[in-house]
Order: C-alpha cells, then sequence, then structure tokens
C-alpha cells in the first residue's frame, strides 16, 4: 500500500479532515466534526474546542477507512483554516482568551482609528491590502483597550492554522499566505511589520518588539514532526512532517488546481472571488486585498461577508429546503423590474460595512414566493459579480470559465446568474472539500520534497460546464437598481462614522462574556 496524507481544513463552521493517496491524490476516507456557532457582531470560538474537533474528524476518518488502509500509512499532514482570527497565548503557551474571528465586527472601530491614523494609501502599499475589522490588527487593537490586563499576559499572537499547526508539532509557525492577511504584514518583502502592532497596542502592554510572532515558512516547508501527544491524541504516527499550513481560500486555490488567469468564486458563509498573480498587486480603491498565496505568488481576493450563510437565511425565510429554494427562483419571471436583494444581513466586508443591514427593495403587490427567490440568489451573485470587476479595475487579468467551490456551488440557479453576469461559462470540478484536497496537495508537496506547483498540477481536477451565459435577463436594469439599493443602504443607517481619534477617547465597546 502506498503512503497516504492527511489535509485539514479547520473552517468556521467545522474540521474537515481528509486522507489522501501521497502519490496519487486518490480520496480514501473522510471526517468532519462541527465547531461551536458563531455569529456577529460578537463572533468568538475557544481555540481549545477546534482541537478537540480535529481529534474527532481525524478519529471518524480513521473509522472510515478502507479493509488494508490504517491509520500508520499516513506520511504527512498538514492544516489549512479560516483567517485572520486573533488566538492570544501567555508564557507557558495556553490559549487566555476566547478568539475573535474574522467575522467579529465589534473591532470596527479600531479599525477605522488605524485607517486614520496610518492612512488608507499608506496602509495599503505596506501590506498590500486596506485591511477591514476582519483583519488581525484591529482585534489586537480591541483586546489592548478594553482588557488591558489580560493583554498584559500576551507573549505571543497568531492565527487559528498556526495554532493547530503548533498543536501538531509544538512549533510558532505560519506561511505568507495567512501572514499577509493579518494587517501587519508585507508580503513582498516577506517581513512583520512590528511597529503596527505597537501603534495598535496604544500603550497598553506588550508591543510589537516583545510578542512572539510566529516564524513564516515557505510552501513546502517541514514545520516540524507530530509531536507524541498529537500522535497519541490523534492515532497517528510520531514524527511524521508536519507542512506549514495556509489560509482556507488560498487552499482552495490549490485544490482547485487554479493557475494563473482563473477565476475562483468560493461560495462558503461568505464568497470569496480570486485568482492567482505572479506580482504583488495593490488596489489603491482598497476593494482588492492583495495577499499572498500558498504557493510563493499571490492570491488578490474581494471577499463578501454573505453569501452561503444568506442563502440559508432566504430557505428559512420561505420555508424551504435548497432544491427547492433553486426550483422557485428558477421558475421566476426575470422582468426589467424585478425586486432586489442587497445580503448585507450580517454587516458586509466588502464594501466596508460593518453595521450594515440587509435590503429587499422594488416590491410590488405582484410579487411572488418565485420573485422573492430570485432576489436573493440574484443579490449574492451581484456582490459577488462587484468583486470580480473590483479584480479587473485593479488590473488583475482572467479569462475563460469561472470555477466554483464551496457549499453554495451546488445552487444551480446562483451558477446561472454567476454565468449571466459576467458573460462567461461557469464550472465544477465536483470536488465537495477543495480547501481539505488544497491541504493535502500541501502535505504531499513536503513529504516528497516537490514544489506546490508541482502537486497541484499533477492532481488538477477535470471540471465540466454546469452553466452558462443566457439572454433576456435585463442585466443592465438590474445591476443599476442593485447599486442604488446597495448605495442607499451604505449612505443611510450604516455608513461608517468618521473616526474621531482611538475609540477610548469614546464609550469602551461591549466585551464578550
Amino acid at each position: 500500500m502506498s503512503r497516504m496524507v492527511m489535509g485539514v481544513d479547520s473552517s468556521t463552521q467545522s474540521c474537515k479532515v481528509e486522507f489522501r493517496d501521497a502519490d496519487e491524490g486518490t480520496l480514501i476516507s473522510s471526517g468532519r466534526a462541527p465547531h461551536p456557532p458563531a455569529t456577529p457582531p460578537v463572533s468568538e470560538q475557544n481555540a481549545n474546542s477546534w482541537w478537540e474537533a480535529l481529534v474527532k474528524a481525524t478519529k471518524n476518518a480513521i473509522a472510515e477507512l478502507p479493509i488494508g488502509r490504517k491509520p500508520t500509512d499516513v506520511a504527512a499532514v498538514s492544516v489549512d483554516a479560516q483567517c485572520h482570527g486573533l488566538v492570544i497565548l501567555n508564557k507557558n503557551k495556553e490559549v487566555i482568551r476566547q478568539v475573535k474571528l474574522w467575522n467579529d465586527t465589534t473591532t470596527a472601530p479600531y479599525c477605522d482609528w488605524l485607517q486614520d491614523t496610518i492612512g488608507k494609501e499608506e496602509w495599503i502599499n505596506k501590506v498590500g491590502s486596506l485591511p477591514t475589522a476582519a483583519f488581525t490588527l484591529s482585534k489586537v487593537a480591541y483586546v489592548a483597550d478594553n482588557e488591558p490586563e489580560l493583554w498584559a499576559q500576551a507573549d505571543a499572537i497568531m492565527l487559528p492554522h498556526d495554532y493547530l499547526t503548533f498543536r501538531l508539532c509544538g512549533r510558532y509557525v505560519t506561511d505568507r499566505s495567512e501572514a499577509s492577511g493579518t494587517g501587519y504584514f508585507n508580503s513582498e518583502h516577506n517581513e512583520y511589520l512590528r511597529d503596527l502592532i505597537t501603534l495598535a497596542v496604544n500603550g497598553n502592554g506588550p508591543t510589537g518588539d516583545q510578542l512572539v510572532l510566529p516564524d513564516v515558512l515557505a510552501p513546502n516547508e517541514r514545520a516540524g514532526g507530530l509531536t507524541d501527544e498529537a500522535a497519541w491524541a490523534l492515532g497517528l504516527p510520531k514524527g511524521i512532517p508536519v507542512g506549514p499550513g495556509c489560509g482556507d481560500s488560498h487552499s482552495t486555490a490549490l485544490g482547485l488546481g487554479v493557475g494563473q488567469g482563473e477565476l475562483v468564486l468560493s461560495l462558503g458563509t461568505s464568497g470569496v472571488v480570486f485568482t492567482p498573480s505572479d506580482h504583488p498587486v495593490y488596489d489603491p480603491k482598497g476593494y482588492v486585498n492583495g495577499v499572498a498565496d500558498a504557493t510563493g505568488g499571490w492570491l488578490p481576493l474581494v471577499c463578501v461577508l454573505n453569501c452561503a450563510k444568506a442563502l440559508d437565511t432566504a430557505r428559512s425565510w420561505l420555508g424551504v429546503n435548497f432544491n427547492e429554494l433553486n426550483g422557485l427562483a428558477m421558475a421566476a419571471h426575470s422582468r426589467a423590474d424585478r425586486p432586489v436583494f442587497v445580503p448585507y444581513l450580517d454587516g458586509e466586508r466588502t464594501p466596508n460595512l460593518p453595521k450594515a443591514t440587509g435590503t429587499i427593495a422594488g416590491l410590488t403587490s405582484s410579487d411572488t414566493r418565485e420573485s422573492l427567490a430570485l432576489a436573493f440568489i440574484e443579490g449574492i451573485a451581484l456582490g459577488l459579480d462587484d468583486g470580480r470587476r473590483a479584480l479587473v479595475d485593479a488590473g488583475v487579468p482572467s479569462e475563460g470559465s469561472i470555477r466554483l467551490a464551496g457549499g453554495g456551488s451546488n445552487s444551480i440557479a446562483l451558477a446561472g446568474t454567476i454565468a449571466d453576469l459576467a458573460g462567461r461559462e461557469v464550472v465544477d470540478t465536483g470536488i465537495t472539500e477543495a480547501a481539505c484536497r488544497g491541504a493535502s496537495i500541501q502535505a504531499a508537496a513536503v513529504l516528497s520534497g516537490a514544489k506546490v506547483t508541482e502537486v497541484r498540477d499533477a492532481w488538477k481536477p477535470q471540471a465540466e460546464v454546469v452553466a452558462s451565459p443566457r439572454t433576456g435577463r435585463h442585466l443592465d436594469e438590474l445591476r443599476e437598481r442593485y447599486a442604488a439599493a446597495s448605495t442607499w443602504r451604505g449612505l443611510d443607517r450604516c455608513a461608517k462614522v468618521e473616526s474621531k481619534g482611538h475609540p477610548s477617547t469614546h464609550a469602551k465597546q461591549p466585551v464578550a462574556a
């Protein structure tokens, strides 16, 4: 029997584990376990719960191994995880606070202050992105200001995948893809900008020079070996190589085999539009995050906060299941004056409106459940298409078909609307856990010593067309009405209040229990 590699995807909702053939990439078994639910504005999880879920998911995958396969065949492991969250450890290497996740919006006033203090253009030039409340630095500022006694105990800070890698091999490490989403790392020069951490702390405790930050490893560099403790907990061989890991979207790009010029829409809880680049990307408008990828290059992306979760909300409102929602939307008449839905249900990341709420505009007495279902689908697709066009405006080329990933990719109605808006075919690989597959690719590269891109290309999956552009959809009118509805929502109740100094000069932010 050939060796196996283990890929781990630790998302906001759950932990997924896959065992794959180390040479061919064939899926052998998989397992999963849920994470505690977390919802904005205070979206937090216990880091130890991620480890517990990883242990359970691994044991579930082991239980599904076919006859002739055994856990001792696993020869390497890598982890991808949700980006941006702030994990704080003390000198005893213990987590000392619930982790503020990427979709926690309570840190928005601190992000506003940082943008004003650093300067938006300057911050983009330093880190490749205009950080929003999702980025780690605003969470540092929040904790240091609101919980100074706790922050005084901080010895090291890291991201979710860094923490799980630490639990596997006992070392503080990260990779360029994750570091570039912190708001204090320059991916062009591969260096931490510790002065920005010191600025965020604002004199309230350990500074950027005093904190331990994870070592930034190369894409196929070994982080260490599986510790005896981790091996015992997981039921795997001790000492096997542990990869550097990466962010979830970056791992998805690996799992789908995406090369330069290919565009991906990842339809998870959030929606992410991305395409690989061989050079750093700086968007002066701040819409595009010019983050690094998991191969040594870059992965410019646009992330919207509301995607598959908005689909779930639509199902709940209409009292239908997933297939029925698709059926209703596909049966709707696409008249020029149909209603539009702006899906800012939990605030929005792009555009940066953390306090936003959703809108349904243009309703009439003639509207039906079908027209509402279509509005929900189209609203999600319009937000994603705005991201695609932002990439184009930033000079990031992409051509050909669009690849889908994530749970929302199963929606035929959503795929069709994406194809309509982009004027391009939409394809699907049939891979349900692309991020987990990408982590396996990295593990295989670490094991073999090959370049990650070589394994990625060797494992590249086949794709089939699932939607082609249709005519007669009144798309120009739809875009105009969506823009009007989203602009009204942004300028009215949900516009950012201009920062007037550090948030500590105003009312303290609410501290989660």
